[in-house]
């Protein structure tokens, strides 16, 4: 899956959010100041470029929707920087969150047993 910068994911977002919705409707979203309608349209065709977005017609105007779901897109993005940042390790990287985020017995308990439950339900 492509990378998204910044302001494509802040757009992925509110697309996310709120469902189909036409350009104008997506700058009503935005916080103030607010992008200029031709900045915030080259945005959305350059997510549609990259697969994550895809429109319908409607006379002149365009309603865009997500085509690439949040929980597709997260885990993507956690894979990569699970492979770039913990030579593809998944212990490594739940190590050093772990250790980051200073975790309780309680918590360290509930998330082993998230994963067993998770991983019978695969199975």
């Amino acid at each position: 899956m492509k990378k998204l910068t910044e302001r494509e994911e802040e757009l992925m977002e509110i697309i996310w959010n709120k469902g189909p919705m036409f350009v104008r409707e997506i700058i009503e979203e935005l916080p103030e100041p607010k992008p200029h309608f031709n900045t915030v349209s080259t945005f959305v065709r350059l997510l549609e470029s990259k697969g994550f977005v895809t429109h319908t017609k409607f006379g002149s105007s365009y309603r865009y929707e997500a085509a690439v779901s949040r929980d597709d897109f997260s885990r993507s993005t956690l894979k990569d920087v699970v492979d770039r940042y913990f030579g593809s390790s998944l212990k490594a990287s739940v190590s050093a969150l772990f250790h980051e985020e200073n975790m309780s017995d309680d918590e360290l308990r509930t998330l082993i047993e998230t994963v067993i439950s998770q991983r019978k339900k695969s199975q």
